[in-house]
């Protein structure tokens, strides 16, 4: 699909593991199932509450069109015709602030962390290189969220 940087299903494995700093915001550890991403994220939980063991389907794009052409980062419903965040929960735009990259290490695979802050939720995306490589400094990404039911 165009535009979309990161797609995989995620198991949340803990929830505020250094206690709740916030109300209305929790954070998520998460794991995902296809890639065996580590993920740290933060929800506003009064919005979109998340319980420990739920799973989710996670989107990380660089635009919401359909088409993959990039948009202006301002969503106006039905202004660009149909739109990603049609069949998600919860959506948040946010900018990679930072990237760190751990060293290869004999015959381990390189790891790749990406950092966005969705102003001021922030998100630790932790895992093979290969699956983060189109994820770049100071660009802006859409995090795109759906909880699946089991």
């Amino acid at each position: 699909m165009a535009g979309v940087l990161f797609e995989d299903i995620f198991d949340v494995k803990n929830i505020d593991p250094e206690g709740k700093k916030f109300d209305r915001v929790s954070r998520l550890i998460c794991e995902s199932e296809s890639f065996k991403m580590d993920l740290i994220l933060d929800i506003n939980s009064q919005v979109y509450p998340m319980n420990l063991g739920d799973k989710f389907r996670m989107v990380i794009a660089t635009t919401l069109r359909e088409d993959g052409y990039l948009d202006d980062g301002e969503y106006q419903a039905g202004d660009t015709g149909p739109s990603r965040a049609d069949s998600f929960e919860y959506v948040m735009h946010g900018k990679v602030y930072r990237i760190e990259t751990e060293e290869n290490t004999g015959d381990v695979l390189s790891r790749l962390s990406a950092y966005v802050s969705f102003g001021g939720l922030l998100m630790r995306l932790l895992g093979d290189a290969n699956n983060l490589h189109g994820f770049q400094l100071d660009s802006h990404v859409y995090l795109l969220m759906k909880k699946l039911a089991f």
